[in-house]
């Protein structure tokens, strides 16, 4: 069944405007927690030279495929099943990986594994993008994300706007150093980071 999410309509010019230049030489995108399905057919449309592969956990799937049926697309790639802290990741290289309102809903060893993973699969140039809300030296950048990280919490305790600090510190654990942190509507932020390595 198709599902539809308000946010993703809301913020997808945006991020797109952002991926354009910072996809701008990549060729293979892993989208980490796909969701609806509804980033991956815009962006993959916008930027067909882009092969555009969706994860998600398995729950989602039917929700996903709905979305890149309709679109006809050539260059999406069906989702496969990926949970960050129980595997298998996928067997292959990426070039991009982009992953969107993810980290704010996932418990910490979820993120740990996600950005660990991403470490192991991503080609040394190629960029991590990751969308959401971040606090910054451990402070709420507004109001409205306090509310909503109070009410995250509330619903699973393990969940919560991460620090931005602490991300940075995964990723650079893992081979990722930050390229980029762009400002975005509605108190959110787009963080970039470039593999090293050769």
């Amino acid at each position: 069944m198709k599902q539809y999410s308000e946010a993703c309509e809301q913020n997808r010019d945006p991020i797109l405007a952002v991926l354009r230049g910072e996809f701008s030489g990549t060729h293979k995108v892993l989208e980490i927690g796909s969701g609806t399905g509804q980033h991956a057919v815009y962006f993959a449309a916008a930027l067909p030279y882009l092969h555009w592969h969706t994860s998600d956990l398995a729950d989602n799937h039917a929700g996903i495929r709905a979305w890149l049926d309709e679109s006809g697309l050539g260059n999406l790639v069906p989702p496969v099943v990926l949970d960050t802290t129980v595997g298998p990741w996928p067997g292959q290289k990426f070039d991009g990986v982009f992953s969107a309102n993810t980290t704010h809903i996932m418990s910490w060893p979820a993120v740990c594994a996600m950005f660990t993973g991403i470490g192991e699969l991503l080609e040394p140039g190629g960029k991590f993008c990751l969308y959401g809300p971040f606090n910054y030296d451990g402070r709420y950048t507004s109001p409205s994300n306090e509310r909503f990280d109070h009410w995250l919490k509330s619903r699973d305790p393990e969940s919560g706007i991460r620090n931005f600090e602490e991300l940075d510190r995964l990723a650079a654990g893992n081979g990722l150093q930050l390229r980029a942190d762009h400002e975005m509507p509605v108190n959110n932020r787009l963080l970039v980071w470039t593999r090293t390595g050769s």
